[in-house]
């Protein structure tokens, strides 16, 4: 039986007294693509979060390619996920220098040969050369998005957690993430957006307004 890549079972957060998710559930299987939609506050980033390991639930279980989420797991399980944000926070210096700094670790020198995809995935993204060599504090909202999401794509990571991460793009830009993560059949994309041509390549939408969704697909 294949083994989801991503599995929420009653998952219950609560904040400030208030329950933000109840009794949700969600199943990824390797390669599938899904997208979080609903009202403001329903969720959505919160169950992002919580996949990294940021947001301790009430109740519930969440599993990566069958391994629970606990204190003692979720640093090694977060080296599955790439998580991009609307607004990526991404220190400072060259973008080339950022986007080489993973590589300096121990547990991702065996990857090292992946800088070599950095001019690809540049162009792919309709992105200048020339910003490898811009400081990251002149970045536009864009830049950054598509910066952050070259970095996780570098790492080889299964699992992409994507939120609102084309909110900054024109529709060519937009196209282009769409056509390089979208249609990537190893990649488990599991992603927040309200845009439409966004929502189109999911094979799922999950609405976090509607109870009926909260055990789908």
């Amino acid at each position: 039986m294949k083994i989801p890549a991503i599995e929420i079972n009653d998952l219950r957060v609560v904040f400030a007294g208030r329950s933000i998710l109840s009794g949700f559930s969600l199943r990824l299987f390797p390669g599938q693509k899904i997208t979080l939609v609903g009202k403001s506050g329903c969720g959505k980033s919160t169950l992002l979060r919580s996949l990294l390991g940021f947001v301790t639930p009430e109740a519930g279980i969440i599993r990566i390619f069958g391994t629970e989420i606990t204190g003692r797991s979720v640093w090694k399980l977060r080296t599955r996920m790439a998580y991009v944000a609307q607004e990526p926070e991404m220190g400072t210096g060259k973008v080339r220098d950022l986007l080489a700094r993973p590589f300096t670790f121990k547990c991702n020198r065996h990857l090292q040969e992946n800088v070599n995809r950095i001019p690809d995935l540049v162009e792919r993204l309709h992105l200048p050369e020339s910003i490898l060599e811009k400081d990251i504090s002149v970045l536009s909202g864009g830049e950054k998005q598509r910066i952050a999401l070259i970095s996780g794509l570098l790492l080889d990571r299964e699992i992409l957690l994507l939120d609102e991460a084309s909110s900054a793009l024109d529709k060519a830009a937009k196209s282009a993430v769409i056509g390089l993560v979208g249609f990537n059949e190893a990649l488990t994309v599991l992603s927040v957006s309200h845009d439409q041509e966004w929502v189109g390549f999911s094979d799922h939408l999950v609405d976090l307004s509607d109870p009926q969704d909260c055990a789908a697909p």
